[in-house]
């Protein structure tokens, strides 16, 4: 198949793309359900930040700017990565895989999204959180992509700090600095997205491996993958409840009943691998993105109230 500007030619050839086409195809490039994990991430951290305090204005900058940065990363992310997608049945319908849209032009696309969300934090929020945002797209973009998503079978463990990054974004946008409980909701969601990213994958290990996208699942075995997932369920539930020690009651309750919840489903997982039973992973991968979202709505209505902290107590 041959691209001409605004039209496919070729065995595929159906014309004119539409408007709508090419509009969605943009809104796609920037994978809009990734970014709902800034917003169950940011708040959170910006109320824990300035805990009582609720500064309307300072989260929507901050949103925006993050959203900006995110939908910038993730254009580009799928730029670098156009050829794989097309091999890919999950990703096969992706803008640049059915070139609904140019692949030029989704590079300027990004570019664009990602310098605008710099200058947009740099105005409204901090230096810091300019730069944080800039960082966060060239190591999403440079590291993740480009080095470790073709090379390693590590590469959403060392790739995915870039989705850790809007907790730093939103707790230096109110304070100016980085501490230490950020640090620890870093070490959430880093600690959370490898089961969460290789359940996915041994849905869809067959697509990696005709990509040649060395996914964990792609090229261990089943109970190798479930036996890490396992490992890191682990260490998100223990970093969790290390939170704990800078929120109040509320929060800690539902860490340890959600926590309690997250380890039933990874080690029912690894329990029916190990027996050989027929395994259902996309379970753990959706019931992730609820866990997640639990533990920080969690966080955020205890920040907001104020509770009395347990360094506190």
């Amino acid at each position: 198949m041959r691209i001409r500007e605004g039209h496919l030619v070729g065995d595929a050839a159906k014309g004119p793309i539409r408007f709508r086409d090419r509009f969605f195809g943009y809104i796609g490039l920037t994978k809009p359900r990734v970014i709902e994990l800034l917003l169950v991430t940011t708040i959170p951290a910006m109320l824990l930040a300035d805990r009582g305090t609720i500064d309307p204005l300072l989260i929507f900058n901050t949103l925006v700017g993050g959203l900006l940065a995110a939908a910038g990363a993730n254009t580009l992310n799928c730029v670098a990565d156009a050829d794989i997608d097309k091999k890919m049945k999950r990703t096969e319908r992706r803008a640049l895989a059915r070139a609904t849209v140019p692949r030029s032009h989704a590079l300027v696309f990004g570019l664009a999204l990602s310098v605008t969300s710099f200058f947009w934090l740099w105005w409204t929020t901090n230096m810091l959180s300019a730069h944080l945002a800039g960082a966060t797209i060239a190591f999403y973009v440079l590291v993740y992509t480009l080095l470790l998503k073709r090379r390693t079978s590590q590469n959403v463990v060392w790739g995915g700090a870039a989705g850790c990054m809007p907790v730093m974004i939103g707790w230096s946008a109110v304070t100016g600095t980085i501490q230490w409980p950020a640090l620890v909701m870093f070490l959430i969601i880093f600690f959370w997205t490898p089961p969460h990213t290789w359940a996915l994958a041994m849905k869809y290990k067959e697509d990696y491996q005709a990509a040649g996208v060395p996914m964990l699942p792609a090229v261990a075995t089943e109970q190798q993958v479930t036996k890490q997932i396992l490992i890191y369920t682990w260490l998100t539930v223990a970093a969790t409840l290390a939170l704990a020690l800078a929120t109040g009651w509320l929060y800690a309750a539902v860490a340890i009943v959600a926590g309690t919840w997250f380890l039933a489903m990874a080690h029912q997982l690894y329990a029916g691998v190990r027996r050989g039973e027929p395994v259902k992973p996309l379970r753990l991968f959706l019931q992730s993105n609820n866990y997640l979202a639990v533990v920080f709505c969690a966080l955020a209505v205890d920040s907001a109230l104020a509770l009395p902290t347990l360094l506190h107590l």
